[in-house]
């Protein structure tokens, strides 16, 4: 006779998925910020290191944020000697985030530093647990409509 898998109540399941989030975020916070990062900020150098020169509310399309959000993000890396913020050249209106040697001095680092978090995150997980569990975030993604 085959066992039927244990049953979570809806809210044990939030439960354990915010505690996951929160450490996941703490983890991260810890990394980054030993190389002078706030946890998020990674993602905005991340697409910078893709394309540099980017618009706020480009970055903020890429990555699914509100162009506020980015911005002050940007002013924060700025001061931090991470980005600059410049006029654009053609639409003084518009401003452009443009990495720093410092922020492109970052990407090897900070790739090790998520590599080691995801190690670290799925540490016991074979490949194919992996995959499921990357597959199963991205279901709850898709089935909350983002």
């Amino acid at each position: 006779m085959t066992k039927m898998p244990r049953s979570f109540p809806r809210d044990e399941f939030q439960g354990v998925f915010w505690a996951t989030k929160r450490a996941l975020a703490e983890a991260a916070d810890v990394a980054y910020r030993a190389h002078g990062v706030r946890d998020g900020q990674q993602f905005l150098l991340r697409e910078l290191w893709k394309e540099d020169g980017l618009a706020p509310g480009e970055l903020a399309r890429r990555l699914g944020l509100a162009t506020p959000t980015v911005t002050r993000a940007a002013i924060r890396m700025e001061a931090a000697g991470l980005v600059t913020r410049e006029p654009d050249l053609r639409d003084r209106r518009l401003v452009r985030i443009h990495l720093t040697e410092r922020g492109r001095e970052l990407e090897a680092v900070l790739d090790a530093e998520t590599r080691a978090l995801s190690d670290r995150a799925l540490a016991g997980f074979d490949e194919d647990d992996r995959a499921a569990l990357i597959r199963a975030l991205d279901r709850i993604r898709g089935n909350l409509g983002s």
